[in-house]
């Protein structure tokens, strides 16, 4: 196994783990990609023959080696795993974001682009200390999602502020001044969630117009990425991001 190691947030290089990930990949990012790896049990197919070509169209090196997939997976059905450089995006002003604040679980933060992207939100900001949106389990997470997600970290919510604050901002959380129901964002806005053990600290009552999701008592909240998701359905009801 020399020569590879499990990822490390301070590693220069991720990885797509699993063929629908790795197509992702090169569909959306294929200036990042290093290497393809292939396990010896993927079978000959069209699969293989499409990936083959892809590599070969943007010069992209193809390893045939089972040792990487020992170090890196777990999963038994792992067959293909592609390496690709870190990069930066950037986030646009004219375009709603999510902004998660202290996340800590990377399958969470996954989900969530998941079902961003899906609404047409695919700008986040994440608000230090939180987990590392390049972490294998936040790529398979998304399913894919990642690779057309712009992401950027910032070291506090002014941070961000200063630099996004001309906007409709909607904290959401249990002190909340209004119910869902009652929000219909006209322009560009950032709906903001708290950590998923703590939420939002109350700092955020003073932040534009709080929100709860309303749900009956029988339970004490919604998980974070579930409640991203009725939100992003119910503020993006009048159309998406172009």
């Amino acid at each position: 196994m020399a020569g590879y190691k499990r990822y490390r947030k301070d590693s220069d290089v991720s990885y797509a783990l699993g063929i629908t990930l790795t197509f992702e990949l090169l569909k959306f990012k294929p200036e990042y990609v290093t290497r393809i790896f292939i396990h010896s049990a993927m079978k000959e197919g069209e699969t293989l023959e499409q990936l083959s070509e892809l590599c070969s169209e943007r010069r992209i090196e193809m390893l045939y080696t089972d040792k990487i997939f020992h170090v890196l997976s777990q999963k038994e059905n792992c067959y293909v795993i592609g390496e690709f450089r870190k990069f930066s995006c950037t986030l646009n002003k004219d375009f709603s974001h999510i902004v998660l604040v202290n996340p800590s679980n990377a399958g969470n933060m996954g989900t969530i682009m998941r079902s961003a992207l899906g609404f047409g939100l695919n700008q986040m900001a994440v608000i230090r200390p939180a987990v590392d949106v390049f972490d294998p389990k936040v790529i398979r997470a998304s399913m894919g999602a990642f690779f057309s997600t712009e992401f950027v970290y910032y070291d506090s919510f002014e941070e961000y502020r200063e630099k996004f604050g001309e906007r409709e901002l909607y904290p959401f959380m249990l002190q909340a001044k209004k119910s869902l129901h009652e929000i219909s964002p006209t322009g560009v806005f950032s709906l903001i969630f708290g950590n998923e053990a703590t939420g939002l600290s109350e700092a955020f009552l003073d932040v534009g117009t709080t929100v709860i999701i309303p749900h009956t008592d029988r339970i004490d909240s919604l998980n974070l990425p579930i409640a991203a998701s009725i939100a992003m359905y119910e503020a993006t009801k009048g159309g998406f991001n172009s």
